[in-house]
């Protein structure tokens, strides 16, 4: 492996990602530098339409790779040349790779997630969950999940047939089939044990509450993956109603580890990344 690397992130509003920080950080640390860019959607006034001119660009300039987010995981699925198993089984990339043989897309959110949920959450009861978002958080997430045992999944979505594709997807991959789609989020949650909240809703850009306050209680778990503001309103209003709670950073941890060991082929320390992290939200040098 080269002493020096390029890597970057795709995707919009991403100007106070800590991606950069953490990959950074942590290869310094393995005594690797690398140099970690933003390609902000937004900032640069386009749309997923400049995806294919993206990728190119950086693939000329010779970057190892680029993380993948919001809006664009499953926009670029038609532009990779080969997917991993992972990829292939939630529908959606957050890493790329460069190589000799094209464009490798991989997906280290659901792996991410898993690890942020058995260290956030342990010992959380996973006999019925709802994911709402069935995007490509939200497929990652609920792939994660059935891999973890959840005895039923219901995918929520205002999209109806993103949600009921999606779990269809799911059931034929997983033994059970577990997996089922609602458009009734309130009924869905009535008797379920954990919530994963996978809309853009309460990021920095799109402020608000995806779920009505009312429907979370005491026995309900909620997983939010938006890092942020790290503390999103969902993530307020579940602890004031006593719900136990993981927040985004847990899950932005575990991918960026996930990541980093596919653009450098290291083993990157997960506790010092995490450490790092939280260092940088709550301003502690």
């Amino acid at each position: 492996m080269p002493r020096s690397l390029l890597c970057g992130l795709i995707g919009s509003g991403i100007q106070r990602s800590l991606s950069p920080a953490l990959h950074e950080r942590e290869a310094e640390a393995h005594g690797l530098e690398c140099r970690y860019e933003l390609f902000d959607l937004d900032q640069l006034a386009v749309g997923i339409e400049a995806l294919p001119e993206l990728l190119a660009s950086a693939r000329r300039r010779g970057f190892r790779g680029l993380n993948i987010t919001y809006p664009c995981k499953q926009a670029v699925l038609p532009l990779i040349d080969g997917l991993s198993e992972e990829a292939q089984a939630i529908g959606a990339v957050n890493t790329v790779l460069f190589d000799a043989g094209g464009l490798t897309g991989y997906n280290t959110d659901g792996s991410g997630w898993a690890w942020a949920f058995r260290r956030g959450l342990p010992g959380a009861d996973v006999a019925r969950v709802v994911v709402l978002g069935a995007g490509g958080a939200g497929s990652a997430c609920a792939d994660a999940i059935l891999r973890l045992d959840a005895r039923e999944l219901v995918i929520v979505d205002r999209e109806a047939e993103r949600s009921f594709g999606l779990a269809q997807r799911l059931n034929s991959m997983h033994a059970g089939k577990r997996a089922g789609a609602s458009v009734d989020l309130a009924a869905a949650l009535k008797t379920a044990s954990g919530l994963i909240h996978a809309t853009p809703t309460g990021m920095a850009g799109f402020p608000g509450i995806a779920v009505p306050v009312d429907l979370l209680r005491p026995d309900l778990w909620v997983s939010e993956v938006v890092y942020v503001p790290l503390e999103t309103a969902l993530i307020e209003a579940a602890r004031r109603a006593g719900c136990r709670t993981m927040d985004g950073g847990h899950m932005a941890v575990g991918q960026a580890g996930g990541a980093f060991r596919l653009f450098t082929g290291l083993e990157p320390d997960i506790d010092r990344m995490d450490a790092h992290f939280r260092r940088l939200v709550f301003g502690v040098t």
